[in-house]
């Protein structure tokens, strides 16, 4: 598989992963965090970062929005729920680094 090939799959997997989430907005952060080692903030940071790597201006709000599918603030107050000690617990265990 050629290099283009390769990241247009790439691109195309990563948009149906961010619609995917989007689309959960049942699956709080914490919950993936707990699972999966990542949250939708991860992945926002990650594509801020990408953008700095190639010197395009690019905040953490834009970067969240792109993932969210709209403000973060919004998507918060509509979506957010208050981490059970279950789940805050979870979390501590396993991320002591946060």
């Amino acid at each position: 598989m050629d290099d283009a090939t390769r990241i247009e799959l790439e691109a195309a997997a990563f948009r149906r992963l961010v619609q995917h989430l989007q689309d959960r907005t049942d699956v709080q952060n914490i919950d993936l965090m707990n699972l999966a080692g990542f949250c939708r903030n991860c992945l926002s940071k990650w594509y801020r970062a990408a953008a700095d790597e190639k010197g395009i201006p690019l905040s953490d709000g834009q970067a969240r929005e792109i993932v969210y599918g709209m403000p973060y603030d919004q998507w918060k107050a509509l979506h957010q729920k208050e981490a059970s000690a279950e789940q805050k617990a979870a979390f501590a265990a396993a991320n002591p680094q946060h």
